[in-house]
């Protein structure tokens, strides 16, 4: 590739970047440029007859405990179960740890899979593998799954609002990786804000602003006329350019406002941010957006882990409890996935500060909703949670799984800008087809 080409595809990518930002408070999403190059084979995918039309994502950043969570241990010596307490649930034989008192009432929706395993036991390595199906390096960034749905899905939505959203997820994300910057996600830093800067600034009239786009307009004819070889990422910039003046030209906008809900909505998820971030998860999902992803930080506990869990996992608890709840009340359970992951489990041996330490060994997840065999359990731990026993489960085969679920083709082969294969389900991901319908 010319280098000046880069140098300008760039410069060019600052200057829109500046330009939504200042004039509409629209950022591109922090996607990186890429000058995608594939058989385009996805645009050949018939229309999709997955049972999941949308996906909610729910991230636990750190590591979350499963043998506090979804794979408790009430045999166990006291040394692994520590003082939470394993307690019955909707569905005979299932049994979650304390804190899910509300989540345990759902449980004939859910599949949980006690069988995760993976070779990464640091944050930025798992938490990007577990997004990306693949392993993080140096040389390429890989898309994430929502991006990878994006892509794959010619039936997204076509309106103004966007097709993939994050709440709450970071700089820690690798959005689009190396596909185009318009499936990369809309990030949302703050639930409650909603999409903050999103209409036209006060000093800014609407002829004025008019004149800005036409400027813009032009200057960005005159760039494409000089740099035909990156014509497919200059449309994907204009693209999502474009989107963002619509969107905030748009009453779509309503759907990032969670002011609009009621008292009692609020009070169902929960007053905290988590709650917000996926009381707003639903209302994207409402409104059409397909993948939302909420993130929930701060489970990285290597001291005081029982403290810690009585703060935490009521929280995700409520919210979880009231999405599954509110998602099936409004009909919108049977064409919705909820999704609960994290990068790696903790050491199911309690240490001497009281906490638990990385552990990709043996972790859960679970699926709820749309094309899920709710009531069951996937994969198997040893007596102390330290051991997968049965059905290894990879974070490829977890994404695949969503795929399929989504109807999507988790072994579609996209090339890379440097001609390089890769699949949504990375390499030897397959679908866990015991739990889905």
């Amino acid at each position: 590739m010319n280098p000046f080409n880069q140098l300008n595809e760039q410069s060019r990518r600052s200057f829109l970047t500046n330009t939504a930002r200042t004039a509409f408070g629209v950022t591109l999403g922090g996607a990186s440029a890429s000058w995608f190059s594939s058989a385009e084979a996805a645009e050949a995918i018939e229309k999709s007859n997955g049972k999941a039309k949308n996906v909610i994502y729910l991230y636990m950043a750190g590591g979350m405990t499963h043998i506090d969570t979804f794979d408790p241990k009430p045999d166990a010596p006291s040394e692994y179960r520590g003082p939470i307490k394993a307690i019955s649930t909707k569905v005979d034989g299932i049994q979650l740890g304390q804190h899910f008192e509300r989540t345990a009432k759902h449980t004939d929706k859910i599949a949980i899979v006690r069988s995760m395993t993976s070779t990464q036991g640091a944050h930025a390595q798992g938490n990007y593998h577990v997004h990306t199906s693949y392993t993080q390096r140096a040389s390429i960034t890989h898309p994430s799954l929502g991006s990878w749905a994006n892509k794959l899905d010619v039936n997204r939505l076509k309106g103004t609002l966007p097709s993939y959203v994050t709440v709450h997820s970071g700089n820690n994300h690798p959005g689009a990786g190396f596909f185009e910057p318009n499936v990369a996600p809309l990030p949302v830093g703050d639930a409650e804000k909603g999409l903050q800067n999103s209409k036209r600034r006060s000093d800014v009239s609407e002829a004025d602003f008019n004149r800005q786009i036409a400027l813009r307009t032009k200057l960005d004819a005159n760039f494409g006329a000089r740099f035909k070889k990156g014509q497919r990422s200059v449309r994907a910039y204009d693209e999502m350019f474009n989107s963002a003046v619509g969107l905030m030209q748009s009453k779509d906008l309503e759907a990032f406002d969670l002011s609009a809900e009621s008292k009692d909505a609020h009070a169902a998820y929960g007053g905290d941010k988590f709650g917000k971030g996926v009381l707003l998860a639903r209302r994207l999902v409402e409104h059409g957006v397909r993948f939302v992803e909420v993130q929930f930080g701060g489970f990285d506990w290597h001291s005081d882990n029982f403290t810690k869990a009585d703060e935490k996992l009521p929280i995700l608890d409520q919210a979880y409890a009231a999405l599954l709840a509110d998602l099936e009340q409004r009909g919108l359970l049977e064409s919705t996935l909820v999704v609960i992951a994290t990068e790696f489990g903790r050491t199911p041996k309690i240490d001497d500060d009281a906490g638990r330490n990385h552990f990709p060994k043996a972790f859960s997840f679970a699926l709820a909703g749309a094309g899920i065999k709710g009531g069951t359990i996937y994969g198997e731990t040893d007596k102390t949670a330290s051991n997968v026993i049965t059905e290894k489960t990879t974070a490829s085969d977890f994404n695949a799984t969503i795929a399929a679920a989504m109807g999507l083709p988790h072994d579609q082969v996209v090339f890379s800008p440097t001609k390089r294969p890769f699949k949504m389900g990375g390499k030897t991901g397959k679908p866990i087809s015991e739990i889905l319908v």
